[in-house]
């Protein structure tokens, strides 16, 4: 006997509309979308009750093989919504807005950011790699402008020059990460969620993503790893 699922109403369409459209949203948004939308729509509402409301939509979402995700921002611990299609994997979804160049670019990209020590690929690096491609060499000028298309489509995110994976990024390619990225890619050992930009313990080598790392570290006289023990020797934030 299966619970039936609750029924969706306009204020869930609505919310999964808004979220479809936006790519990704920031949780507070999201709050503050659940509230409009639930009273544009004469719909009850408790503010605790966002996930409740989430997962009746996702229920509904399910039989489309699609779900709304939730995520942490690396940066700064925020946590983030997100529509995934769970049908196709990052690539075949990217493929209906790139060309196979783009696409290739994106990938080396992706590669140096998971491959690297803390999550980063700088420019330079990326636009060697322009060059290299196998489908067309790409010129430099117009490797940038992808880049910026990458980042303002939510796929990469860019400080001061370097690339890491847009937290909308980690949100839709989790899975498709860490089964092709096996040897190399690190799941937090404290929030156990794929760790991109993260620090490392240089006794036993696990990972934490720096906002996790600032809670783990508070009240510590000082920092040793929640594994091994040894003293952290990056510098905590």
């Amino acid at each position: 006997n299966t619970v039936m699922a609750a029924q969706m109403t306009d204020a869930h369409r609505r919310f999964l509309q808004v979220l479809m459209s936006n790519g990704i949203t920031e949780g507070s948004e999201a709050r503050k979308l659940h509230q409009h939308c639930c009273e544009t729509d004469k719909v009850y509402y408790a503010h605790d009750k966002l996930d409740d409301f989430i997962s009746t939509i996702n229920s509904h979402l399910q039989p489309l093989f699609m779900q709304i995700r939730k995520g942490i921002s690396e940066d700064d611990g925020r946590a983030h919504y997100a529509v995934v299609n769970l049908a196709e994997t990052e690539v075949t979804k990217m493929a209906s807005d790139y060309t196979e160049m783009e696409l290739e670019l994106f990938r080396k990209t992706m590669d140096l950011i998971i491959l690297s020590e803390n999550g980063f690929a700088s420019s330079t690096d990326i636009l060697n790699l322009a060059d290299q491609l196998k489908t067309k060499k790409m010129k430099k000028k117009e490797a940038e402008q992808v880049l910026k298309v990458f980042v303002e489509d939510k796929w990469l995110s860019e400080k001061n020059g370097e690339y890491t994976l847009h937290t909308r990024c980690i949100i839709e390619m989790e899975q498709y990460i860490l089964s092709n990225y096996q040897d190399v890619a690190r799941k937090c050992n404290i929030c156990h969620s794929l760790a991109i930009q993260s620090q490392v313990c240089e006794s036993c080598g696990i990972g934490m993503h720096l906002p996790c790392v600032r809670k783990y570290f508070r009240g510590q006289a000082e920092p040793r790893c929640p594994k091994c023990n040894e003293f952290w020797y990056c510098d905590t934030p």
